[in-house]
């Protein structure tokens, strides 16, 4: 979840490390750092905590010169947020210098050692234990780049990590260990770098590749070298970096977040585009291959969606897509507490993992063991180089664009759209869908990018008023049924990452064993109630708040007149399918907690303890 950036070249490094950083600060941003060499072999260290800005300042006001570099954004695991925890760390000559993703699990077994041995810490994390061991095989003779490999091979944990060292000019050594966040070499014009992301690579290199795990690279500003943890040559071909630059401009909106809300009706276009047909009566889902064959198809009996945070979200949603086009039992769980348990599974169950980076560490883990167990597996992602799609048979691409805001938004729209679509083809295949539904399922979903940006437009008219009015609220509980179940509970996400006020969400059918007692003036309820078969039970749990003095904040479907007698506010959306209504009902949850957080004053793009990518269990 942290972010790497290096150079080694013929320009200034501290300039390209600060707009690499900047590029990844997505990743993490609670401290900031880089390391600098010079032709003489002096190395400068730069750390501040807090957000990016505070580094750039403090490197205009200590300047460092030198041709090479490392650079880091972190996301703090060991160790609060402070200077002395910001990496890069050095090793107790001052000599080797270390940025480092990932969580070391034998920890403090390796730091009892070295502390034995005489070496001094300085800060609370974990990483800096490598450049000392990295120290200690320097001092027994070896070169930099097998000292890197035996001191990663002592690691346990999943990481990503990249070394430099003052008397070893114009060289970077870095090295990936298990399904820690990827890291990138990428080739420029007569120089390197290296990134936790390729589209940080874009403005400097032109080809790059993404180091496997078990993977390490001796990178010269000429070229590099791959080699195995174990010492073994490793050889790979270079592809082109493909992320355009300007993905990352905010095009006249005041947030990314609020961009990439506003990008959600194209972002759902590209998402279908390639993938359906009308011809025959058969969705063509030729971009998203689901690893079954039609018999194997026709023999699952589960389907798993493995995921965290609005992935699950997102898993719950598929999973009854999954039951209602295919007829296989289906479920959505959380890829960490499944990963630490024995699952049930066998060839007849479909796993797919849900993670809009790629890199999720619990997800990727969790998709690594099922496959150890037999079970079938695919994963959708947005990454299309990221590791979570060499860690499966089959990708399923969410194609959502650039997504630069924490909080995810059009990707969590997408991997519904993805969901929608392999549970119509999954139905096909099983003949649990007929030619007819496969029709009317494609032609539902056509549809959907206008019915989102109907639902953006209906809901901008009035979502900053609703949020005014309920600013100073204590508290908020979503509620919704069936289909609206999953998405009461990704607005309650929303509303707690990005305003920091305490938010649940829940069937509206639990609120009354238990935190109905919450319910007073001081606690809005959010109720997703569009018009369908669950509309009636909704409004009689609307009622049940206003019994108790609650605020109720309804998403309710255009030309639903009576829903105002059971509402105090309403945001509404067009009139839409029941298969499509989590797609379209998601929108005024995200900009509903986006004017909230924006109104209090919040960074909506970077809310504070969270990271884009979590590369760590």
């Amino acid at each position: 979840m942290c972010g790497i950036f290096g150079y080694t070249g013929p320009r200034e490094a501290s300039s390209i490390l600060l707009d690499g950083l900047t590029r990844l600060s997505y990743r993490g941003y609670d401290s900031a750092g880089l390391a600098v060499v010079d032709d003489f072999g002096h190395l400068s260290v730069r750390r501040a905590a807090g957000k990016l800005d505070n580094l750039r300042r403090l490197v205009e006001n200590e300047p460092v010169i030198g041709r090479q570099g490392i650079g880091h954004t972190r996301w703090a695991t060991h160790g609060p947020a402070s200077n002395v925890n910001a990496h890069p760390h050095t090793d107790g000559t001052g000599d080797v210098v270390v940025v480092h993703n990932g969580i070391v699990e034998n920890y403090a077994e390796l730091k009892a050692r070295l502390t034995a041995n005489g070496h001094q810490f300085l800060s609370q994390t974990d990483t800096e234990i490598i450049p000392h061991l990295v120290e200690e095989l320097l001092a027994d003779g070896l070169a930099l780049e097998e000292a890197v490999r035996l001191a990663a091979g002592r690691l346990r944990g999943a990481h990503a990590i990249a070394c430099m060292h003052a008397r070893t000019p114009e060289t970077l050594v870095v090295a990936r260990i298990g399904n820690a966040g990827g890291i990138a070499v990428g080739a420029g014009d007569g120089e390197m770098l290296i990134a936790s992301d390729l589209p940080a690579l874009t403005p400097y290199a032109s080809t790059a590749i993404l180091l496997e795990p078990g993977e390490t690279a001796v990178v010269r500003r000429d070229g590099f070298e791959l080699r195995m943890l174990d010492g073994r040559p490793s050889t790979r071909t270079l592809h082109p970096v493909g992320v355009s630059s300007g993905a990352a401009a905010k095009g006249g909106y005041k947030h990314f977040t609020l961009k990439e809300i506003h990008e959600q009706p194209e972002s759902a276009m590209s998402a279908l585009h390639g993938r359906i047909a009308f011809s025959h009566g058969r969705a063509q889902l030729d971009e998203m291959p689901l690893p079954l064959t039609d018999a194997e198809a026709r023999a699952l009996t589960r389907v798993v969606f493995l995921g965290m945070g609005t992935s699950v979200h997102a898993g719950m949603v598929g999973a009854r897509y999954v039951e209602t086009l295919a007829r296989v039992p289906a479920s959505a769980e959380n890829a960490a507490e499944f990963l630490h348990r024995e699952p049930v599974l066998d060839k007849h169950t479909l796993v797919v993992g849900v993670t809009q980076s790629g890199e999720t560490a619990d997800t990727l883990q969790a998709l690594h063991e099922a496959r150890i167990r037999g079970a079938r597996t695919a994963v959708i992602t947005n990454v299309p180089e990221s590791e979570a799609t060499r860690a499966v048979e089959h990708p399923l691409l969410m194609h959502a664009g650039y997504e630069i805001g924490v909080a995810s938004t059009k990707t969590m729209v997408n991997s519904m759209v993805v969901m929608y679509l392999a549970a119509c083809a999954l139905g096909q295949r099983r003949e649990a869908l007929g030619a007819e539904g496969v029709v009317r399922c494609v032609e539902e979903i056509t549809r959907l990018p206008a019915l989102l940006g109907a639902a953006i437009e209906m809901t901008e008219r009035d979502a900053e008023d609703v949020a005014r009015r309920h600013l100073n609220a204590r508290r908020f509980l979503f509620l919704g049924r069936g289909l609206m179940e999953p998405i009461a509970r990704e607005g309650a996400y929303k509303m707690k990452e990005t305003s920091y006020i305490h938010a649940e969400g829940m069937s509206a059918a639990e609120m009354k064993h238990g935190p109905i007692a919450l319910i007073d003036a001081d606690t809005p309820v959010v109720a997703v109630a569009p018009r369908n078969t669950l509309y009636e039970k909704m409004l009689i749990s609307m009622s049940e708040v206003r019994a108790r003095d609650g605020k109720v904040i309804a998403i309710a479907t255009a030309g639903s007149v009576e829903i105002t007698a059971y509402a105090d506010d309403v945001l509404w959306v067009p009139e839409c399918p029941p298969l499509l209504q989590p797609m379209v009902a998601v929108a005024p949850l995200q900009l509903l907690a986006y004017r909230t957080a924006d109104l209090l004053g919040n960074d909506v793009d970077q809310p504070r303890n969270l990271a884009k990518s979590v590369t760590v269990e």
